[in-house]
């Protein structure tokens, strides 16, 4: 099992940037990609973006251009700019191992809100 601890939620203004911090470890050299997640209340989990190993970075079409994932060793950032009054949202941490499994985080709030 990876342990993966998120940081940087909070509360923001729309149009202001915030950036989530996701660090990994136990296992950490077992991972092969690592990704962010969000989840609204009452609405289900979505893919924001993901990053691998390899360099290859994916985005949801709703957050192209606003948003930017990077990669540090085993931790990674989730750059978020632009941000649009969606209230508030939990953004998930994920990695995914080279034997299939996949770890998650306990979720960072972010609260989007004048």
């Amino acid at each position: 099992q990876v342990q993966l601890l998120e940081s940087g939620g909070g509360l923001v203004q729309p149009g202001g940037p915030l950036r989530l911090s996701c660090a990994a470890s136990r296992n950490k050299f077992s991972i092969n990609a690592m990704a962010w997640y969000r989840q609204a209340p009452g609405k289900e989990r979505e893919l924001v973006a993901r990053i691998t190993w390899g360099g290859t970075t994916d985005y949801a079409d709703t957050v192209k251009g606003r948003f930017t994932i990077s990669r540090d060793n085993a931790k990674i950032y989730l750059q978020m700019n632009s941000l649009e009054p969606d209230g508030t949202t939990v953004y998930y941490c994920q990695a995914d191992r080279v034997t299939g499994t996949a770890s998650w985080g306990q979720g960072a709030q972010v609260t989007v809100s004048s």
